[in-house]
């Protein structure tokens, strides 16, 4: 019988996306850290078959998060594996999650040791745009801030300041958002069906040019804060996106990813999303993976059926 996995969704490896996957149960790995026993990345390069079944019903707790420095954490996975209560933790986890305080220390300043020592360390906020023109504001620590933006799937982006500490960074976000406008998330469910309707790379800039310059105003001369200075510097995603962009075409993926059996071959990864192709038809589809993310995966010979309407598609 074909183990089964708990998906932890993509992961970016410099330029290599994978899907992040832990056994379930967990192997014991003689040796290995608890924290790394059972682990398995799946390459998401172009031409891999990606073959599955989701194996159960529900999101499973993917563990917590403890930060120890800048660039020093430890994922310790959820012990018994319970149902995601909450996002994707169980409240057992959540509540020993690092993590939790990030985005309220500072208002609080409450935070463990670690996440102060990984937030005193310089932090970027950017502004990026995604396929269909929708637009947010965000932050990034500085070993982090390339990263930050392959994993979302930004196609246009602008760092607009750069702060002395994760604490400040925060600050500036929340006065964008509220003085300008701009949202702190868009959902992988828009970035994914944003790429089968992109704009044109050109509007995307200047939607992304206007968002920034609005940024910039307001933190030149409307932000009360010490300990920051506005940047203009491009964010370049890998080459491969701007072909992706401009080929047209793409479909929604057919089924939803977070049930059933799925078989398809990757060709691209943006982000959380990927083009794929299905065998039988020449189409090609956008599958939003961030919806395999706390779902329990068994791998086999599976084949995504070919859509009844795909001649609709056209």
């Amino acid at each position: 019988m074909s183990l089964t996995y708990l998906c932890s969704g993509v992961t970016w490896h410099g330029t290599e996306p994978v899907l992040s996957l832990r056994e379930v149960p967990s192997a014991s790995v003689a040796g290995a850290p608890a924290e790394e026993q059972g682990l398995r990345d799946l390459s998401l390069a172009r031409g891999t078959r990606l073959a599955f079944e989701v194996s159960a019903t529900g999101r499973y707790c993917l563990g917590f998060h403890r930060v120890h420095g800048r660039d020093d954490r430890t994922w310790v996975p959820c012990a018994d594996q319970l149902p995601a209560d909450r996002g994707y933790q169980c409240v057992r986890c959540l509540g020993q999650d690092d993590v939790r305080f990030m985005h309220d220390i500072h208002r609080s300043g409450i935070a463990p040791a670690g996440l102060k020592r990984y937030l005193d360390q310089p932090h970027w906020l950017y502004v990026a745009t995604f396929a269909d023109g929708s637009t947010k504001v965000g932050t990034a620590s500085h070993l982090r801030k390339q990263a930050r933006l392959v994993e979302q799937g930004a196609v246009v982006a602008q760092f607009v300041a750069l702060a002395d500490d994760g604490r400040i960074v925060r600050i500036l976000e929340d006065e964008v958002t509220r003085s300008v406008g701009l949202q702190q998330a868009v959902r992988s469910g828009t970035k994914a069906a944003s790429l089968c309707a992109p704009l044109p790379a050109r509007q995307l800039e200047r939607l992304n040019d206007g968002s920034a310059l609005a940024a910039r105003g307001l933190l030149e001369s409307g932000v009360d804060v010490e300990g920051f200075e506005v940047v203009h510097e491009e964010f370049h995603p890998p080459a491969t996106w701007a072909a992706v962009l401009a080929r047209g075409g793409l479909q929604p993926y057919p089924e939803p990813l977070d049930r059933g059996r799925h078989g398809f071959g990757v060709a691209e990864v943006i982000g959380p999303s990927a083009v794929v192709g299905i065998n039988g038809t020449d189409l090609s589809f956008v599958a939003d993976l961030a919806q395999l993310k706390g779902r329990r995966l068994r791998f086999g010979d599976f084949s995504t059926p070919v859509p009844a309407v795909q001649e609709a598609l056209f």
